[in-house]
């Protein structure tokens, strides 16, 4: 089977560059969270764009997940679009979707139709920009942090984009 994107890539990037706006124009999850059972927060000091994930979890699920940040469109949407996928899973299976996401934008090899990302896919197209890699991959790097101090580990630094444990 024909990579989706070959099929039609004009349709796609256009379908996708509208998801993409869609979440910049109706971020998901969007908001403070009170009860939050760990938080973190990150800055992408090349563009400015910050932000912040708090989540709140139950016997090793995400109960709920909420972000606030400022940046650019694909930042903000994003950060949406990471909410909107890691709302009851595991914390297991969210480590592997990050995993994938981030590694769908910094690798080009990627096989996009190796793991079921459904609308994340969209997000494949930001690869295309290399200045821009950064601002897709800030939500998820400050995700794997939060997640990283919810088991008690932590995070190997990327000098890049700086994360870090946030008051919940």
């Amino acid at each position: 089977m024909a990579n989706r994107e070959a099929q039609n890539p004009v349709q796609l990037d256009d379908l996708y560059r509208d998801l993409i706006l869609d979440h910049y124009r109706s971020p998901r999850n969007r908001g403070e969270m009170r009860d939050a059972t760990v938080a973190a927060e990150g800055l992408n000091p090349s563009c400015g764009d910050e932000i912040r994930v708090a989540l709140k979890l139950d016997d090793g699920r995400v109960a709920s997940v909420r972000f606030t940040g400022t940046g650019c469109s694909i930042s903000q949407s994003s950060a949406s679009m990471m909410t909107e996928q890691s709302d009851t899973r595991s914390v297991d299976e969210l480590k592997q979707l990050s995993a994938a996401v981030q590694e769908m934008l910094t690798n080009e090899d990627f096989d996009i139709d190796s793991v079921d990302l459904g609308d994340l896919e969209a997000l494949q197209g930001v690869a295309k920009f290399p200045v821009r890699i950064k601002c897709a991959l800030l939500a998820w790097k400050v995700l794997d942090q939060a997640l990283a101090s919810a088991s008690g580990g932590e995070l190997d630094g990327d000098s890049d984009i700086q994360t870090r444990v946030a008051t919940a």
